[in-house]
This record gives structure tokens, sequence and C-alpha cells, in this order.
């Protein structure tokens, strides 16, 4: 039965005889068959071939490597490897075995010679365990089998699955947080003090929100959103972008202990890839001469500079989304239909998230494609490297592409657009936003849920969905056609490994970067989930959920819907560490960010403590922070409206009612338009409390840093009983020798 286990598969078209394709293709069979290849030929509408490797080189491997897989120390021991390592090996030397041609068999793919190149999904005890009790959605609050996974897919895809496990498991404890902070914001909702003086302001008026026919509009009337600020920008939104900040690092310390406890259990601690990579070419080419590590400084510097006018780019994209929610809410306020008028800000918002979600997608593919061209200018040693040099890539123009209309919102949204009578405007027409009276939380909050719901459900049934029909529609096209020829051609279609191997065949395609995909995606979510939470307290519970579905999502789309990948060995999960790393530091300045700059938890204490009633008088009966609104609006006279404003209607109706000025939100005098005091104790609060933030959560950082040890002292304990053991037998052996 093991004479019929192949390793790989490779599958062709049928060539004319003599023809160029069928040339190359039996130059390349033919160097396998000088390798000691065994290859078994099976004819449908497709060729295909079944490789399986002689012994010998396993043997060496075993050998060279001594590795966990086999202790020998006899070469002529028997002794089998994992199927996993014996499909690494068999796809290493089919990627490296060349023709007289200098072609490989990469070359020979992209001249469509060869069709695919895979090893088989086999009917055997640990794949149907997984699919019987992973790959099923049924199982979504069970435990993952971690080591059943190593042992069918290999370390790299085991270390993904525990490190999303362990990620998931850890969000449960951010996303109850999270659900407190939000039920506390809810129960705050009617007893606002903030949010009750706008709902009272029904004589405060307003200057409009645009140029032209814009009404002048009651403060009054944004009393639901008022409501629904406040209930997002409260004294716990702070306290939760601290724990958050806090769950960044003890979730990465954590995990740096579990990869140690897996990996050392794995016998992989002191792996080095470097190491069996050249093991691996010398077994296939004892000529061979390793490949050195070089360095250009010119193609470093085109690479950079192509990278920064990517960057450009993306961030003409952003500011593509800003022109679009400026013009939008231009022509909304401008409306026949009620509605529009009314909410043009909030559909803009809204409209503007949705377009932005569009972006993201269509920039994935375009990202993908220019980082892989990157990658392929620097012309990096070995896989790992191209890899992490495209990690690097693709997660700068991914993560840009992601979050730049976050960041407008956040940080520059009613901050750059002038003041009434001397607006900012985008080619001298139309004005820039403005913030609610209440603050712009808001429009982060709203654009971050319809950005993230959105990822999380069309992507995820996207994800699903294209794999499971291309299967299908690729097993119904693939039939088996039934041939009527000579005896030896029928008994070869009954051959019992040509339904296995057509099977295989109608699966979806496997790409190299295929978990990288994977890691991507959830390191994006990951970003969502901490940089801006303390807008969005909902997204670690969103995540949370998200990523019971993903996981199982993952191993159905691996078991049942695509060939079985190519097993990796790893000892950790590379250079995502170090992003994650980049992106807790990068969750304290956001986050510090966005309390100081984008709430109004600063402004609201400045008041209180600064100007606010209870610095008058000793009134437990009065609310420190009544007055607050009518203390954050300024004044302006509309008479000095600019001249083209059409706003000769409104102005007649105000004049009739003897009213001549507006508010709006800043901290100006009503002479010159000059910033006042109040404005600079803002400013300086702000900035104190960004200091203040973000040394603070970084100490804390480092202490939980400190802290959790990132290896288990039983893990450091097991290597030293290892090392000590092996010493002490090296030594009684030598003395054993000496003896005799």
């Amino acid at each position: 039965m093991d004479e019929e286990k192949w390793d790989f598969v490779l599958v062709s078209d049928i060539h004319q005889v003599g023809s160029e394709k069928e040339i190359k293709r039996k130059k390349f069979l033919d160097e396998l068959s000088k390798k000691g290849f065994t290859i078994k030929k099976i004819e449908d509408r497709k060729l295909f071939y079944g490789v399986r490797a002689p012994k010998h080189f396993f043997r060496k491997y075993q050998w060279l490597l001594r590795n966990p897989d086999s202790r020998l120390q006899d070469l002529n021991a028997q002794q089998d490897i994992p199927v996993t390592t014996r499909i690494r090996i068999v796809n290493f030397i089919l990627h490296n075995t060349v023709t007289p041609d200098l072609e490989k068999l990469r070359d020979l793919m992209k001249k469509n010679v060869f069709e695919a190149a895979f090893p088989l999904h086999e009917k055997e005890e640990v794949r149907e365990f997984l699919k019987q009790k992973w790959a099923r959605w049924r199982d979504i609050f069970c435990q993952q089998p971690i080591e059943k996974i190593r042992c069918y897919f290999g370390e790299k895809v085991a270390l993904y699955f525990a490190w999303l496990g362990w990620y998931t498991y850890l969000l449960g404890f951010a996303a109850a947080v999270g659900l407190v902070v939000f039920v506390a914001g809810i129960t705050v909702f009617n007893s606002s003090q903030v949010s009750k003086e706008i709902c009272e302001a029904n004589d405060t008026i307003m200057c409009p929100l645009c140029d032209q026919k814009c009404p002048f509009w009651l403060l009054a009337d944004t009393c639901t959103y008022a409501r629904v600020t406040h209930m997002i920008d409260n004294e716990g939104t702070v306290v939760f972008a601290m724990v958050m900040a806090i769950w960044a690092t003890v979730f990465l310390e954590l995990w740096k202990r579990q990869r140690a406890q897996v990996v050392t259990k794995w016998e992989l601690y002191g792996w080095d890839e470097d190491e069996e990579e050249l093991a691996m070419e010398l077994i296939n080419n004892l000529q061979h001469e390793p490949r050195r590590y070089r360095h250009s400084y010119l193609r470093s510097t085109i690479v950079l500079l192509l990278v920064l006018l990517m960057i450009v780019v993306l961030i003409g994209i952003a500011h593509a989304l800003v022109i679009y929610r400026v013009v939008a809410t231009a022509l909304f306020t401008q409306s026949d239909s009620e509605f529009f008028r009314e909410q043009a800000n909030l559909v803009a918002v809204t409209t503007g998230a949705v377009l932005h979600y569009i972006t993201i997608v269509v920039m994935t593919k375009i990202n993908r494609r220019v980082a892989l061209f990157l990658c392929d200018l620097e012309k990096p040693r070995t896989f790992s490297q191209r890899e992490n040099n495209f990690t690097i890539k693709i997660f700068i123009f991914q993560f840009l592409t992601n979050f730049s209309s976050l960041i407008y919102i956040a940080f520059f949204l009613g901050r750059i657009n002038g003041h009434p009578g001397n607006y900012v405007r985008i080619a001298g027409k139309w004005r820039l936003e403005e913030c609610h009276p209440s603050g712009c939380i808001t429009d982060l909050f709203i654009q971050m849920a319809i950005i993230m719901m959105l990822k999380q459900t069309i992507s995820n049934v996207v994800e699903y969905l294209v794999p499971w029909l291309a299967h299908k529609i690729r097993k119904r096209q693939k039939r088996p056609k039934k041939k009527h020829l000579v005896l030896g051609e029928e008994e070869e279609a009954e051959d019992p490994c040509k339904k296995q191997w057509l099977s295989n065949y109608q699966l979806n395609e496997v790409n190299v970067f295929s978990l990288f995909d994977e890691f991507l995606e959830m390191v994006i979510q990951y970003s969502f989930t901490t940089i801006f939470v303390a807008a969005f307290p909902l997204a670690p519970l969103l995540a949370f959920f998200n990523n019971l579905f993903e996981i199982r999502l993952d191993a159905i789309k691996m078991m049942r819907l695509r060939r079985r990948m190519v097993p990796r060995k790893a000892n950790d999960i590379g250079i995502w560490l170090q992003v994650l790393e980049a992106i807790g530091i990068l969750a304290v300045i956001g986050n510090g960010l966005v309390i100081a700059i984008t709430s109004d938890f600063i402004p609201v204490q400045v008041y209180k403590y600064t100007y606010g009633p209870c610095m008058k008088e000793n009134n437990t009966a009065v609310d420190c922070l009544t007055g607050y609104i009518n203390h954050s609006l300024s004044v302006f006279h509309i008479k000095h409206f600019e001249p083209d404003t059409n706003l000769a209607a409104g102005i007649l109706d105000l004049v009739k009612n003897g009213t001549t000025v507006c508010r709006y939100r800043d901290y100006r005098n009503d002479e010159d338009y000059s910033h006042t005091v109040q404005f600079w104790h803002v400013f300086a609060a702000r900035l104190a409390f960004l200091i203040l933030f973000e040394h603070a959560a970084l100490c804390v950082k480092l202490i939980a840093a400190w802290y959790v040890p990132d290896v288990p002292q039983s893990v450091k304990n097991n290597l030293l009983d290892k090392k000590h053991n092996n010493l002490r037998k090296e030594l009684s052996m030598m003395e054993y020798s000496t003896e005799v």
C-alpha cells in the first residue's frame, strides 16, 4: 500500500507529440528520473504525473540535521520521517531541479508546460480527524487540535492557528470590558449635562453648514446626535483606552510564552532555517554553492523612492475621500428631499464610509501587485527573506489604505476648516466640513463601525463562497471522460490513484502566500481593535465574534476546498511579531491623540475645573458642567459673511426677529475672531494630557513586558536539563572509550 503513496502530482495539458512543450516536459521528467524519482503517468483530459522521491534523500536529510524528526546516529538505520517533512523536501527538489535548457519548474509553469504541482490530501487518520473534529461549523467553541494540525499542515500553519486561537481567547476579556464601557455610556444617554444643554438650546441659532441656500439652524435640532456623542465620549473612554494599551502588551508577552512552550514541545526552539535550507540544497545538488547575502544601495534607493511614491498615491486617495465628503455634504444640503437636507452630514459620513470600504477592496489587489513587484526588484536571497520584505511593504500600504480616512476624521476634521467669514475651501468653492457642537467622535465611531462590519461580514462571506463556488464549478467541468481505447489504456483508466488525483486537482489552487493573506487580515483587524478603540469600544467584541467564525472558515477552506498546502517548518510567527509590537506602540499614540484631540474630554475637564460654576461658588446642587455648551460656542456677526454667500432669505428672517449673530464651535472672540485665552488653555491641557497619557501607557507597557517573562522558567529549565544530560552522556562515552 505504501508503494501507492505519492509525494507530489504534476499536471500538464496533453501536448502534441514533438511539440516544444512536450519536449520540455520530457526533459524535466528525465532529470527527475536521473535523481531516482519514481514517476507514474495517468492520462485523462489532462496528463497526471505522480512522483515519489527515493529514500536516500530523506536519510541524508536526517543525517545532516539530526533534526527533531529523527535523532539518527546511524546513516543506514531505517526510520520514517513525518509526511510534512517529506513533502517539504520533495517540493524543494522539484522547484530546484534544472533542465538542460537551464529551466526550473517555475519557468515551465509560466510557459504552460505544467499547469499545476501539488501534494495530495490522502485518506489518512489525521486528515479524517481534522475534517470531523476541526473543520466544521458545529465545533466553533471547541479547542483546536494544534498537534494534529501540525502533523498534517506543518509547523507554520499550526503556529498561525495557535496564535489566532490565543488572540481570540484574550479578545474575549477585552470585548467584555469594551461592552461594559459601552453599556455604561448608554446609561448616561439622557443624563449628560452637556447633551441636556444642547437639547434645551431652543434659542441658540447656529451658523449655516454651507454657503448656498443652507439655512440657519437651532442647536436643539441636533439633540439625538448630541446624546449619541456623549454616550460614546465619556470618562470610561479614557479608562478603556488605557486598558487596551496594557492589553496589547500583555497579549503579546503571553503569546511569546505560549509560543516558547509549543516550539519547545516540538523540539524546534533552536531550529535554524538557514541550516535546513543549505542541507536541502546539498541533498539536491552536492556541488551547490550557497547564495551570498548581498546589498545594493542603488536598488534599495529605487525601492524606497517607489514605496514613497505609493504612499503619496494612497494619501491622494484619502484626500479624494475627503473631497467626496465635502462635496456630498454641500449637495445633500441643497437637495429637494427634506431628509437629505436635515441629515446631510450624517448621510455624507455614512456614504463616505461605504466608499472607503470599496477603495479598501480595490486597493488591496493593487497594493499586493505593487508590493510583489518591489520585492522582485530587491532580489531577496531566500523565500523567507522575500516573505519578510513583502510583509513590511504590504502592511504599510494596507495600513494607509485602511486608516487614512480614519486619521483625517480623528485628527483633522473640523480643525483646519477656518471660521465663518474666512472658511478654508477646496478649489476656492467648497468649504471643508465642521465638527458637530458636541464633537467629532461620533463621525469616527460611524466610520469604524461601518468599515469593521462590512469587512467582517461581506469579506468573510466572499472568502467562503468564492472558493466553494469555484470548487463546485471545477468539479463539474473536470468530470473524467470515458475512453474506449486499447486494453492497456482501459486498465490505466481504472487505476486506483486516478480518482484521488482527480479529486485533488479539482480543489482550488493554493497560493504561495495563502497563509500570509490570513495573517494580514488578522493583523489589520488587530489594528482596528487597538489603535482607535477609544472611539469604538465595541471593536474587540466584533473582532471576537468574527474570529470564532474565522478559525473554522480557514479550517474548512484548507481541509475541504483547497489543495494541500506545502508544509513549512517554523518556530515562531516571524516578522508578524515585530509588526504587532509596532501596532501596540501606535495604539498608545493613536488612543492618546483620539482622547486629547478628537474627544471633548479635555475641553470638558478644563471648563469643569477652570471656568465652570463649581469654581466660582460652592453649590452642590449645581452641575459643574452647567453652561459648558454656551462657553464652547463662539459668536459670529451675520454682516461679516463673505459676499458670495447666498444667505439672503435667512438673513432677512433673522433681521425681522432682531437677531444679528449666529454661533459656531470654536474659541474665538467676537471682534476680530482671533483665538481666546480659553483656546490656549484647552490647547495646553490637550498637549499635557497627550504627553502624560502616552508616557504613562508606555511605562505600563514596559513594566508589563518586564513583569511577564517571554520564556517560561519551566521551558528554560527543561532546555538546561537537556543540555546538561547530553554533555554528561558525551563525557561518560568519552571516558568509556578511553578505558577500553
